[in-house]
């Protein structure tokens, strides 16, 4: 059986983080572990606190890993401290696995910004060059380009910037801004269209999260990257049109879709 690490936060109501990882992990074929960053207190409505483990202690967790069950992708989430970020890159060139997704959660779709700038440094000098591939939404990719993107040759653009400067491939998300659930893929070569499927479901909570961690599912199951992109949304795509609603906010996604669907 192929593995998968989530270095992420803990999400107590389940829906995003490591839990919407291992569940989007295991529905996708392969073994999922965890390396966990923070704890948090968050439902449907929002976060109420967060509580960061120690660089030690997450280095700890990384070796306990890699030298045991050592894994055929990464995907790296919401990971908010410098000091956090600097012992993730250290060990993941330590080890040097062959696949890293890296969602850099920065900016909320909202606009706020998520992330202190030291970290946002350590994020962009250390972390995303080692990655196989990101995927940032639209607030985050204008972030690390400095472009305003309105529209989807700004998208394009934008993707060809970050691939340039980073040296990855880069999986721009498009949102309902600038083109429905049309994101772009761009691999230092070639420019690849997802047309996501339009589902009228309130409840996206850790869309972000699986998407990403099915990405890294399919790359640990020696997919090329297209191909797992295109699994991936189609996964993602299955999970929302189940409608699940739970909780008072925006609900989390059916990731046990399939199990139902085949029964």
């Amino acid at each position: 059986m192929k593995t998968a690490l989530s270095i992420a936060g803990s999400d107590s109501c389940g829906g995003a983080g490591i839990q919407a990882d291992i569940k989007t992990m295991t529905m996708n074929g392969v073994y999922a572990m965890s390396c966990i960053t923070a704890l948090t207190a968050q439902n449907t409505t929002g976060v109420t606190s967060v509580f960061p483990v120690t660089p030690e202690f997450l280095q700890e967790q990384l070796d306990a890993v890699f030298t045991d069950i050592f894994p055929d992708a990464v995907k790296i989430g919401m990971v908010q401290s410098a000091d956090l970020i600097k012992v993730i890159a250290d060990r993941l060139s330590f080890y040097k696995p062959k696949q890293i997704v890296l969602d850099p959660v920065m900016v909320a779709t909202s606009g706020a910004k998520l992330i202190e700038d030291e970290a946002l440094d350590a994020l962009t000098s250390l972390l995303i060059p080692l990655a196989t591939v990101i995927t940032p939404n639209i607030p985050e990719a204008m972030l690390l380009t400095g472009m305003k993107i309105t529209d989807k040759e700004g998208m394009k653009e934008a993707a060809e910037a970050i691939c340039s400067k980073y040296d990855t491939c880069v999986l721009l998300k498009g949102g309902h801004s600038i083109s429905d659930a049309d994101d772009l893929l761009f691999d230092g070569k070639d420019f690849v269209w997802f047309n996501g499927r339009r589902i009228d479901n309130p409840n996206t909570h850790g869309t972000g999260c699986t998407l990403s961690s099915a990405i890294a599912s399919g790359l640990a199951k020696g997919m090329e990257l297209e191909e797992a992109v295109r699994s991936a949304k189609e996964y993602i795509s299955g999970a929302l049109e189940a409608m699940l609603d739970l909780g008072k906010g925006s609900g989390p996604m059916d990731h046990a879709y399939i199990l139902r669907k085949d029964i």
